[in-house]
C-alpha cells in the first residue's frame, strides 16, 4: 500500500488524482498547515526534511517526493502510458517538456510567495515581493496558454499534464484570474475534473462553493 502525506487542496492532489486514477491502494497520512504549525513539520520531517508535500512511501516503504518523480515512477510501477507518453510516443518529448516546465518554473513561484516572510526579511518588502512573483506566475500561465492544444493539453491525448493543470489552476492566481486569461487552460481543468476516476479525489480537495 502506498502512503501520501497529504492535505486538502495542497501539492498532495496532484499524486492523488493519480493514485486513484490508476487504482492503487494507498491511504492518506493527513498533514496540518506546514506554514503555522510545526508539529505538522516535525512529523513530516523524517520522511522529508525539506516538509513539503506531496511525500509519497512506496510499498517498500521508500520515500519519493518531487511531483514530476513521483508521475514518471507512478507510470513505470504500472506498465501503461495512460498519463505519461511511453519512450516512442510522438507525445514523449513534449510532455516531458512541459512537466518539467510547470515543476522547476510554476510550482516555484507559489514555493516562494505563499509564505514572503520565509525569504524576505523586511516586512514591507513582502508585499512587493509577492506581487511580483504573482505577476511572473500570470507570464508563465500565459505561456502554458498558447502552447496548450485541446481538447487535451497534449491534443487528442490525456495525460498528467492536464491533472497539474486541473490542481494548479485552483491555486493563485485564481479561478476567476484563469477563467479570463486562459480559457483553453480552464477547459482542460474541467474535462479533467470530470474524469469518473478522479472525481471523489476532486470533491475532496476543493469541495464545491
Amino acid at each position: 500500500m502506498y502512503t501520501l502525506y497529504a492535505r486538502a487542496g495542497w501539492g498532495s492532489v496532484l499524486v492523488e488524482t493519480q493514485l486513484a486514477f490508476y487504482g492503487f491502494d494507498y491511504r492518506l497520512a493527513e498533514v496540518g498547515d506546514l506554514f503555522t504549525d510545526a508539529g505538522a513539520q516535525k512529523a513530516l520531517a523524517p520522511a522529508n526534511p525539506i516538509t513539503q508535500i506531496p511525500t509519497l512511501i512506496l510499498p517498500d516503504g521508500t520515500v519519493m517526493t518531487e511531483s514530476a518523480a513521483i508521475t514518471l515512477l507512478l507510470a513505470d510501477a504500472t506498465g501503461r502510458d495512460v498519463l505519461v507518453p511511453g519512450p516512442k510516443a510522438p507525445e514523449r518529448a513534449r510532455f516531458l517538456r512541459w512537466l518539467v516546465f510547470i515543476v522547476a518554473n510554476i510550482y516555484p513561484t507559489f514555493t516562494y510567495a505563499d509564505d514572503p516572510a520565509r525569504f524576505v526579511a523586511d516586512e514591507a518588502a513582502r508585499l512587493g515581493f509577492r506581487s511580483l512573483v504573482d505577476d511572473y506566475a500570470k507570464r508563465l500561465w500565459r505561456i502554458m496558454e498558447a502552447e496548450a492544444v485541446g481538447p487535451w493539453f497534449l491534443g487528442e491525448r490525456f495525460s498528467a499534464l492536464d491533472i497539474f493543470v486541473a490542481t494548479m489552476t485552483h491555486w493563485r492566481p485564481n479561478r476567476p484570474w484563469f477563467v479570463a486569461e486562459t480559457p483553453k487552460l480552464m477547459a482542460i481543468a474541467a474535462r479533467t475534473e470530470a474524469v469518473p476516476e478522479m472525481a471523489a479525489v476532486w470533491r475532496r480537495n476543493f469541495p464545491p462553493k
